[in-house]
């Protein structure tokens, strides 16, 4: 099987962190090579762009700025990192990834999906993750959750509503992309672990 690009998405509390912890071991397992990254991030300036997009504040930072920075950060690591990875054989396990784009921008943010298409064709053409593990929950739960871990970012400062609108975002996906399994991260962390791990031995199983 030629190396894969399997991405985590979900809101904030969803449990993305503890998914990957559940990927990464499910790959070392099948004795797979992988690398793992994270956006935005991910490169030396992909991560500044990083902690401008989620702790700059000597200005406001504008809705279409947000979403420029977010792609320049996501073709620095693309073209720099995944890519390369992928043709030496190494899998690659993503924290978050295009579509985090069309929900916290298109959906959160109310930028029109066609500036969003069009951004990703300039950024990254016809490059897409070969599987996407969506970890859904309620926006109320997952903001409680993130609140219960500390300080939040500029982003997960938003209301409650822009995380409504995010999650819409993320169902539509679900429902036209095959390659997008759901998850239901409000289940006990063992259930999600386990979902997880059976969506991965489903999908390669046909690779």
């Amino acid at each position: 099987m030629n190396a894969q690009f399997i991405v985590i998405e979900g809101l904030e509390g969803a449990g993305k962190s503890s998914a990957v912890e559940t990927v990464k071991s499910w790959l070392s397992t099948h004795q797979q090579n992988y690398i793992t990254t994270r956006e935005p991030g991910g490169t030396p300036l992909a991560e500044q762009l990083r902690d401008i997009l989620k702790y700059y504040q000597d200005e406001v930072i504008t809705t279409q700025s947000e979403l420029l920075l977010m792609y320049a950060a996501r073709s620095q690591l693309v073209e720099n990192v995944i890519k390369p990875a992928l043709r030496q054989g190494q899998w690659v396990l993503g924290d978050r990834h295009d579509l985090s784009s069309r929900a916290y921008q298109g959906g959160g943010r109310q930028i029109p999906m066609t500036t969003l298409d069009q951004l990703r064709e300039l950024t990254l053409g016809d490059f897409r993750p070969d599987l996407t593990l969506y970890l859904d929950i309620d926006p109320k739960v997952g903001l409680a959750r993130a609140k219960a871990r500390g300080d939040l970012d500029r982003i997960e400062q938003q209301q409650q509503a822009f995380f409504e609108r995010a999650r819409s975002v993320y169902l539509d996906e679900f429902e036209r992309d095959q390659t997008i399994i759901k998850i239901d991260a409000s289940l006990p962390f063992l259930m999600v672990q386990d979902m997880i791990t059976q969506a991965l031995d489903t999908f390669f199983s046909h690779e």
